[in-house]
Formats: structure tokens, C-alpha cells, sequence
């Protein structure tokens, strides 16, 4: 019970603690402090899992997002230090918002970490929420028009979507109540797992279709992706890395375990056809809409969008390597989007814009921040030696053997988004110096930590990763 301790309450008791706090550098070494504890704890799940209970289930397949959550949530940390140092200086944040700040950060890694965690559906949809709360106020802690504004959008579609989702949880239980009863028995992943083929379908297909939608709003699944933008635009960039790196995977957790929940019942409709057809129109859409992207962050927001359709339509295509790649290009997506806004927030900074064409020529300026973020973008566009190319090739051969016309309809929305990062690239990186040229005062190194295992990924995956990856991806069918 130790490590489940250390992944979620030690969050809890570092919230209550910091928000106590007044001392920003203090409060900073605490909410680093109660991160690493996190991720300490999480690490030791790939030795010792506590048995199921009323309440916990740690297997394979969580474990993978529990480790990837609570590694970006500590490196997040590290980066946040100095970010918010410079933006309490600058006058954006105040003190008293600083502790608001980072009271919220362990609040979030806590409802996302229980989410990840939780044996029972219903204590799941709570934890999704809380996490979502959490995000929708630190998204306006800036307390401009915009941030407000944008908090006030991501709150309203979160809310429905999760109404939707609830909806489809109460279902869920209705379609189980007759085979196993009434109590909290009904809600157990494991019992309903086992009792799944006496459940109604028709129950069933329709609840899947509501959590679809529900669950699909928070991985920013078109069309249900109105509130992202907005939310990574106005928010903290700490925040964007959270938000593209770990909560769209939470919410792509809870799809993939109703996903299995549904496969175990014989006359329940496929939800891989549902699962494709989302994925698809999202990267399809998202690509397109890069091209018009005049802010930074608004930018690789729509990034994360069509990243999370491709995810969704390898999980869609399933198999056994269909489900291995999307883990892997999960995995990788959240360690290189949050290193590409890590990269962005510092550009920011030193800028005092987000607007692209006030920035430029990065690679003469800021040497080290020009060539990690080209780094970053060369590897979410899906170039070798890194690993989303070696992941995004595992979906595109593995679909094309089964349904050579979606294949080649990914094959188009890779391709456009691959130009459109291109194209804004150059004008970052290279070409005149533009924009303001001031020094780079936070710490760089959660950038090189996660360009480090992105770019390992692509030249030598471990074989006791991929036996890992492996047995989890067979959990999902």
C-alpha cells in the first residue's frame, strides 16, 4: 500500500500543505518534492502490484499511463519553478495566485492519478472531474478577459461532456444490475469484466456511444474539441504540457477500459468503427486547421488534436499491433508535446508574445531553445531517428493490411500536418531575428529529458518495454 500512498496521497497532503504557503521558492521545492515521491512510488508498480480491491486496480495497462503521469507531472514541476518565478516578477501572477497555483498543480496530479487508479466506475467519472475542475481554474488564473473567457468554455463543454459521460456510466450499471445486483459490486472493473457476456447489448451500445462522447470531449476529439485551443492559448504553459501530456490520456484511459468492457460482451456492437471514424475526421480536420494558426500555442493545441485522433485509430484498428502502436505513439506523444511547449513557454517569456509572427531566427538568438524546439517538432512530426516515427509506421502498416483505404486516408492527414509544422518551423527557427532578445532564466532540462527518451525510443526500444507494452496491449483485445 506504500506506493499507492506515495501516487496519491502525498498530492492530497502537498495541496493542503501549499496552499498553507506563502513563500513562493519554498512552495516551488515542495510541489517538486511531492511530484518525485509520485513518480518513486509509480516506479515501483513494475515490481510490486497490490491485489485488487473495492477500490484500486493496478495491472498492466494502467501502470503504463500511472508511470508516463506521474514522469511528466515531476518534470512539469522542475519546469513550473522557474516559469511562474518569471511570471510572478513580471507582474502577471501574484503571490497569493502563486499559492493558488500550486496547491492546483497537486490537486490535478491527484484527481488524475485516482482516475488512473480507481477499481470502480464511478469513483473514475469523480476523479476525471476533479482533474478537470482543477485545470479549468488553473486555465484562468491569468484573470485577463481571454483566460476568463476561456476557463468559462473549457468548464461549460467539460461539464456536458462529462454529463454525458456519467450518463453513460449509470448505464453501464443498469445493463450489469441484473446479472450481479445491486451494491458497489456492480461497479468493480473486475466483476464487471466477468460477468460482461450476460450483459443487455443494447444497454451496452448505447452507453458506449455516450461515454464515447463524453469521455471523447476531454481527448479533444472533433467535434468535441472546441475548449482546447482556448484552454492552451490563455492557461499557464506548465498547464498546456499537462493538459496535452497527461489529462487527454486520463480520458483516453477510461475510453480504452470501456472499450474492453465492451468487447467481453458477444452481442454488443464493435466500437472500433466508432473509435476509427473519430480518429480519422480528428486528424484529418486538426491538419487542416495548422495551416491557419497565427498563436504558438493555439498551434501545437491543434497538434495534440490530431495526435490524439491517430491514437484513437490505431486503438480503433486494434490487434495486436494496432493497440501496441497506440500505446507507443501515446507514450511518445506525451513526452515530445510537453518538451515542444516547455520549448514554447521559454520562447514566450523571452519574446513577451505567443504570436508567431513576432518570433523568429530562434536558432541565432537561442541557440538552445531554437534547436530543441526543431528537435521537438521534427519528432511530433513523425521523422526518424525519433520515436513517434517508429510508432506512427507500427499504425500505418498494421491498418494498412486490414483497411487499406483508412490507411491511406491517415497516410493524407500525416502528411498535411507534417508541411504545416514544417512550414511554421522555418519561420521559427531560422530566417531574421524577430521579436524581443532577452536571456533564458528557467531550467532547461526537462526539455532534454524528454527529447532524450523520445529519441532512445527511435533508436532501441528494451526488450522487457516492449514485452511490457506488449501484455498491456493484449489486455485491450
Amino acid at each position: 500500500m506504500i506506493p499507492l500512498a506515495a501516487v496519491l496521497a502525498v498530492p492530497l497532503a502537498a495541496a493542503l500543505l501549499l496552499a498553507l504557503i506563502a513563500d513562493y521558492r519554498l512552495s516551488a521545492r515542495i510541489n517538486i518534492a511531492a511530484s518525485l515521491l509520485a513518480f518513486a512510488g509509480s516506479l515501483s508498480f513494475l515490481f510490486h502490484r497490490p491485489a485488487p480491491g473495492a477500490l484500486f486496480l493496478i495491472d498492466d495497462l494502467n501502470v503504463v499511463f500511472i508511470v508516463l503521469n506521474t514522469f511528466v507531472g515531476f518534470t512539469t514541476s522542475l519546469f513550473s519553478a522557474g516559469y511562474i518565478g518569471h511570471e510572478l516578477e513580471s507582474g502577471k501572477l501574484t503571490a497569493g495566485y502563486l499559492r493558488f497555483y500550486h496547491a492546483m498543480f497537486q490537486v490535478m496530479l491527484f484527481g488524475m492519478n485516482l482516475a488512473l487508479v480507481a477499481a470502480n466506475i464511478g469513483l473514475m467519472w469523480v476523479a476525471v472531474e476533479l482533474a478537470t475542475l482543477s485545470t479549468v481554474m488553473m486555465v484562468g488564473i491569468y484573470r485577463t478577459h481571454a483566460a476568463i473567457e476561456a476557463a468559462w468554455k473549457y468548464f461549460i463543454l467539460g461539464s456536458v461532456g462529462i454529463a454525458l459521460a456519467l450518463f453513460g456510466t449509470i448505464l453501464v450499471y443498469l445493463a450489469a444490475h441484473p446479472v450481479i445486483g445491486s451494491g458497489a459490486a456492480g461497479m468493480l472493473w473486475t466483476v464487471l469484466l466477468a460477468h460482461a457476456k450476460d450483459f443487455d447489448p443494447a444497454l451496452l451500445d448505447t452507453a458506449f456511444v455516450f461515454l464515447l462522447l463524453g469521455y471523447g470531449t476531454k481527448v479533444g476529439l472533433v467535434p468535441m474539441h472546441a475548449w482546447l485551443p482556448d484552454a492552451h492559448a490563455e492557461g499557464p504553459t506548465p498547464i498546456s504540457a499537462v493538459l496535452s501530456g497527461l489529462l487527454l490520456n486520463v480520458a483516453l484511459y477510461a475510453l480504452l477500459r470501456f472499450k474492453i468492457l465492451l468487447a467481453a460482451c458477444p452481442g454488443a456492437i464493435a466500437p472500433g468503427p466508432l473509435m476509427i471514424a473519430l480518429g480519422l475526421v480528428s486528424t484529418l480536420l486538426a491538419a487542416l486547421m495548422l495551416y491557419r494558426r497565427r498563436d504558438i500555442k493555439r498551434l501545437f493545441a491543434y497538434s495534440s488534436i490530431e495526435q490524439m485522433g491517430i491514437i484513437v485509430f490505431a486503438f480503433g484498428m486494434a490487434g495486436p499491433l494496432g493497440n501496441l502502436a497506440g500505446l507507443l505513439q501515446m507514450t511518445m506523444h506525451s513526452l515530445t508535446k510537453s518538451a515542444i511547449f516547455f520549448s514554447v513557454g521559454h520562447v514566450a517569456q523571452v519574446k513577451g508574445t505567443q504570436r508567431i509572427a513576432e518570433m523568429g531566427g530562434l536558432t541565432e538568438s537561442h541557440p538552445l531553445l531554437g534547436w530543441t524546439l526543431v528537435a521537438g517538432v521534427v519528432a511530433i512530426a513523425g521523422l526518424p531517428p525519433f520515436g513517434i516515427f517508429t510508432s506512427e509506421f507500427l499504425i500505418v502498416s498494421s491498418s494498412f493490411s486490414h483497411a487499406p483505404l483508412l490507411a491511406a486516408l491517415l497516410v493524407l492527414g500525416l502528411l498535411v500536418a507534417f508541411g504545416a509544422l514544417l512550414l511554421r518551423l522555418g519561420g521559427l527557427a531560422f530566417g531574421p531575428v524577430r521579436g524581443a532578445v532577452g536571456p533564458v532564466r528557467a531550467s532547461s532540462a526537462p526539455i532534454f529529458a524528454h527529447l532524450a527518451l523520445v529519441l532512445l525510443a527511435g533508436l532501441w526500444l528494451p526488450p522487457p518495454l516492449v514485452a511490457w507494452f506488449r501484455h498491456a496491449a493484449s489486455l485491450l483485445g
